[in-house]
């Protein structure tokens, strides 16, 4: 599938009429006709009725028109910002991120540098810890974070927070009763452990927070999403342990509970390569080193 497709297609989906659709790409009809035919065929599925007058979108057309539109509307935005970049109008600063540090200090680390640096395109990319080693070294991003240490000399790995962990119950369960839980008491409970895949990962980081005190949950289920491990927590499938800063989430159906046991953390760690000396990390850098201790300090919600 090329991009012409996608744009032959939209519009004709636009349009529903092949003859307007042909006049606005400046092309003749039955070529036209052709591509989207090939589009057909790659997908394996009819994107148009024909025989419907007019011509109709089937319910998979529907679909992919929904995505093309999205999908082209992004490119758009690519080659502008392309284009002012190369021009000299703007920078650009690539940011990496693990999902769970959208619930703590990033979101105000990025508010801020965008604030601080409006000549600079600031793009994002959810990656875990190991894709993130691989798009610094490559270049398609500017600094990363996650919670995992990379064993590499040409990365830079700068922890920046040690988040506490908590538990979180469905509502109504029997050590809600308790202002704080016990990994032991964890470890006689159901555990839903997360992510599953890929690994190593966050769920590695919490088994071995139990293994050092010589237990071992029951893992009754494993999500790949930790929004999708707290879902679960809520329908009573077990409990687990999520980051301190996820209880911003204020969900209705959970409840969240400290652990009593001291220096149960999970790292968020700042990476970026060794040899960057970019006004645009420098100045991230020094974001980071202002903003970040405060909030690090102010009590949880």
């Amino acid at each position: 599938m090329e991009l012409r497709h996608l744009k032959y297609f939209n519009a004709v989906a636009s349009e529903l009429n092949f003859s307007r659709a042909a006049e606005l790409l400046h092309i003749a009809q039955p070529p036209l006709s052709r591509q989207i035919r090939q589009l057909e065929e790659m997908l394996g599925v009819e994107l148009i009725n024909r025989d419907s007058r007019p011509i109709a979108l089937t319910k998979a057309g529907k679909f992919f028109y929904e995505q093309t539109v999205q999908v082209l509307s992004r490119i758009d935005e690519i080659q502008e910002a392309t284009r002012r970049i190369a021009g000299g109008q703007q920078d650009w600063f690539s940011i990496g991120f693990v999902p769970s540090t959208l619930y703590g200090v990033l979101p105000e680390l990025i508010k801020r540098f965008r604030q601080d640096n409006t000549g600079v395109e600031v793009g994002f990319s959810e990656l875990i810890t190991m894709e993130q080693a691989e798009a610094l070294k490559s270049g398609r991003i500017d600094v990363g974070f996650g919670r995992l240490h990379i064993d590499d000399p040409d990365i830079v790995c700068q922890t920046i927070i040690e988040e506490p962990l908590v538990a979180v119950f469905p509502v109504g369960h029997a050590l809600l009763k308790k202002s704080k839980v016990t990994l032991a008491q964890l470890a006689a409970e159901d555990f839903i452990l997360y992510p599953a895949k890929p690994r190593p990962s966050y769920a590695d980081q919490v088994l071995k927070i139990f293994a050092e005190k010589g237990l071992q949950p029951l893992i009754v289920k494993e999500a790949n999403e930790m929004q999708t491990a707290i879902g679960l927590v809520a329908a009573g499938v077990g409990v687990a342990l999520v980051p301190q800063s996820v209880q911003g989430l204020h969900r209705t159906d959970v409840a969240y509970r400290p652990l009593s046991n001291k220096g149960v953390f999970s790292p968020v760690i700042m990476n970026f390569r060794a040899n960057d000396h970019s006004p645009g990390l420098r100045n991230f850098r020094a974001l980071v080193a202002r903003v970040v201790p405060p909030l690090a300090a102010a009590p949880a919600d």
